[in-house]
């Protein structure tokens, strides 16, 4: 859209430079593509007058034109036109002109032929698009201006500025010149004005003029009309018919020529008719039927669809495309004596649907498409009448008015937290307000908030987020904080599932393979396994055989063991990472299913299924843990141990019953590690303390004690770690034996103990003293003897 400076600053005192508002236009979401600078360039030409025309003797594209440059006396000029007639007045570059382009005038020969400067074209000029032929000037236009007279005094022509915007389908008030006017206004905080016209009605009552029936009032929400009587028809004022060809619209008469600039002006656009062409005197809105054809003002004559809304006469033959283009047969002419105007509001969806399917738009479309301001079509009537002028000679009584179905503009909250969190910005309400209220947003305020009530002319505003884009627009993109956005990356794995890939990782670099068996079982395959839980029986089993869900990983690894030995292989490791079912606490609908690990060691005792556990704990870096004796279902009685986390039994650890193992016909001992893995990462974890490594030499000793089966080999350590203090760096149970020179009911462990000082190497005493008290805690707290 093409928008003057001038124009703007009829509606808003403008004075930054006009470089600056392209600037300020850009900022506010409207970008300027072009902007050219009007009325330079135009010294040197003059009004001249056509006194001769014949052909040139040399050329048949040319024609030699004698003009009256105000001397009085004939000046030959070769021209290349052909739009001429004696009498005409015509713009006359004279020799030594420096044309807008750059070009200058001088005499020249022309095909043998003098030619003494130039007749011009509005595109020359600089004053409109057409090249086609030379720019004749209207004598009504030039006025009392003689021969002679510089072109920019005649016609009044003043340095301006021509931008040409980039408007986006999101704009609609931006289809205006004052729409542009009011963000201007609100950008350099200065008072944005509309015309004020007085509109006094005279003539007869308009209800006994014409009639207007509105049939679908979804499709137009609402159809006005007013009557002009005694109106001559004839060329606009200079100043209407200059901004209208620099807008890129062609003058026809100042009926039309109004139409165009109140739609360019207020974004209202109008249809004025012939009240004598209109058949029965009224206008009739509806469908189209399928197969309905219009002779539309362009002279095609359109095929319709019932999607298509016409505006008809009285007599409901068709007359116009409504929101697109009238038709021919009540076009405004000479002969026009009474005008009906009318202005509506049509469903944008609607005009746009038939403008792309018939290839047809128009400036009056592209601004019903967006949305226009149902509320402003008083005023743009009323500013009608006003440009008119005395061309009116009366305005009939009272206006038509039909509503149909309109937008409906309840308040929107905006949160001021939401604003900032979008935008990045540390905005108040107080602000938010101050940014939003010149251009017509409306707001009261609730507490930190505030209720926004969206103006009539912003269609395509509706929801909070709109509201928020504009509080962007006028606060400045140039100000919101730039922030870099994070690289996208795909794929990336949450913490938990990290932790359950490390798990893993750590029980495979064990040398432990990972088995898959099925949570079903049979009801027997938990009693065989030692197991007391009353299971969750499956109403459609896969197998009827397997019919509840397992309670414990146990059944399965110890099946895929068994099935292993019965093959032969023996002295391996498995592992599982799966889901257990048990029945819901309380009034829980679903079954309380948890993740679990399971490890299960063939011909291992219980301390390698520790070690496990340990392995896991440390890249886990689980602090707060320990082992304690206890009777596990499925466990054996003495050599099993509950694993507790932060005070919370998450399972046990230790050997399998050997009675389990008969049942499953598994020969040898077998070690056994089952954790609620879900609820261990719950728990805290992953903090690694670090001290600085020691560059003194370290000192080992080994003790071994005679301990009953029922003091797991954990809570030795933990008692012996407790004793030995800071000086301790490394404790491991090197050696499990049974037999001769051990009690029944008893093992010999045998543990290695690392001592080093951060700052010294240590003396004999030193570790004498260590061992002595770490002896000494040992006896005194456990059931145990020192061997020798």
């Amino acid at each position: 859209m093409k928008v003057l400076l001038s124009w703007l600053r009829d509606f808003a005192p403008l004075t930054a430079a006009a470089e600056d508002i392209a600037d300020a236009l850009g900022a506010l979401g409207t970008p300027v593509e072009e902007m050219e600078l009007l009325g330079e360039g135009l010294d040197g030409i003059v009004v001249a007058k056509v006194l001769d025309l014949r052909p040139h003797p040399n050329a048949d594209r040319m024609q030699l034109v004698d003009v009256d440059p105000g001397t009085g006396e004939a000046l030959q000029v070769c021209c290349g036109a052909f739009n001429m007639a004696v009498g005409d007045l015509v713009p006359l570059a004279t020799v030594g002109t420096v044309m807008p382009n750059g070009m200058e005038i001088a005499r020249a020969k022309k095909r043998g032929e003098w030619s003494n400067g130039m007749l011009c074209s509005p595109t020359e000029l600089g004053m409109g698009s057409d090249g086609s032929g030379i720019m004749v000037l209207d004598s009504a236009l030039v006025g009392a201006a003689g021969l002679g007279t510089p072109l920019k005094e005649a016609l009044g022509v003043e340095a301006d500025v021509l931008y040409d915007l980039e408007i986006n389908p999101n704009r609609p008030d931006a289809m205006s010149v004052a729409g542009v006017a009011r963000d201007l206004a609100a950008w350099y905080r200065v008072p944005f004005t509309l015309p004020s016209p007085v509109l006094v009605e005279t003539g007869d009552p308009v209800s006994g003029l014409i009639t207007v029936e509105l049939e679908d009032r979804t499709r137009c929400g609402r159809f006005t009309a007013r009557v002009l009587q005694g109106v001559t028809v004839g060329p606009s004022a200079p100043a209407i018919t200059r901004r209208l060809t620099l807008l890129g619209m062609r003058p026809i008469n100042n009926v039309v020529d109004v139409s165009n600039y109140v739609m360019l002006e207020l974004g209202q656009p109008s249809h004025p008719y012939d009240l004598a062409r209109i058949p029965g005197g009224g206008l009739r809105v509806r469908r189209a039927g399928d197969g309905e054809t219009l002779l539309t003002l362009d002279d095609v004559e359109r095929r319709l669809t019932a999607d298509d809304l016409l505006i008809c006469d009285a007599n409901d033959a068709p007359n116009g495309l409504a929101g697109i283009m009238g038709g021919a047969s009540s076009e405004i002419d000479e002969t026009t004596r009474d005008v009906l105007v009318e202005m509506a509001w049509f469903l944008p969806i609607g005009i746009a649907k038939t403008a792309r399917r018939l290839g047809l738009r128009s400036e009056a479309s592209a601004r019903f498409e967006k949305g226009t301001d149902p509320e402003v079509i008083e005023l743009a009537h009323a500013r009608f009448v006003e440009l008119l002028g005395n061309a009116v000679t009366s305005v009939a009584t009272g206006m038509v008015d039909v509503r149909g179905e309109l937008p409906q503009r309840a308040p929107v909250r905006v949160r001021t937290a939401r604003v900032n969190r979008i935008l990045g910005t540390q905005l108040d309400g107080p602000t938010i307000r101050s940014l939003i209220e010149p251009i017509g947003f409306t707001s009261e305020p609730v507490g930190d908030d505030q209720d926004v009530t969206i103006p009539s002319w912003r269609y395509d505003s509706s929801a909070e987020i709109d509201v928020i884009e504009e509080v962007a627009r006028l606060y400045g993109y140039a100000n919101i904080p730039k922030v870099v956005p994070p690289a996208v990356r795909f794929g990336a794995l949450s913490v938990r599932q990290r932790e359950r890939r490390e798990v893993r990782d750590v029980l495979v670099g064990l040398g432990l393979a990972e088995a898959l068996p099925m949570p079903f079982l049979a009801p027997g395959d938990l009693i065989r396994s030692g197991l007391r839980d009353e299971p969750i029986t499956i109403t459609n089993p896969l197998v009827a055989e397997e019919s509840v869900l397992r309670t414990s990983l146990l059944p399965g690894l110890l099946k895929t063991l068994a099935y292993n030995q019965s093959h032969r292989a023996s002295d391996f490791g498995l592992f599982e990472l799966g889901h257990v079912f048990r029945r819901p606490a309380n009034e829980q609908p679903l079954p309380d299913e948890r993740e679990h690990v399971g490890v299960l060691l063939a011909d291992a005792e219980a301390p390698a299924a520790v070690d496990v556990w340990e392995a896991l704990a440390d890249a886990l870096a689980v602090a707060d843990w320990s082992l304690r004796a206890a009777e596990v279902p499925g466990m054996h009685p003495t050599r099993t141990a509950e694993v507790v986390v932060a005070g919370e039994v998450l399972g046990a650890v230790g050997e399998v019953d050997p009675g389990v193992l008969e049942a499953h016909g598994i020969t040898g001992r077998a070690a056994w590690l089952e954790l609620d893995l879900g609820r261990l990462l719950d728990l805290p974890h992953g903090e690694r303390p670090y001290r600085p490594v020691s560059r003194f030499p370290s000192s080992d000793i080994d003790l071994a004690f005679e301990v009953p089966d029922s003091v797991p080999a954990a809570e030795l350590e933990r008692v012996l770690r407790s004793a030995a203090g800071d000086l301790l760096v490394d404790l491991r149970i090197f050696d499990v034996y049974r037999g001769p020179g051990v009690a029944d009911g008893s093992r010999s462990l045998g543990f290695r103990l690392r001592f080093q000082a951060p700052d010294r190497t240590l003396t004999d005493a030193d570790v004498a003293a260590v061992r002595e008290r770490a002896i000494d805690a040992v006896q005194a707290s456990l059931p145990v003897q020192l061997r020798g």
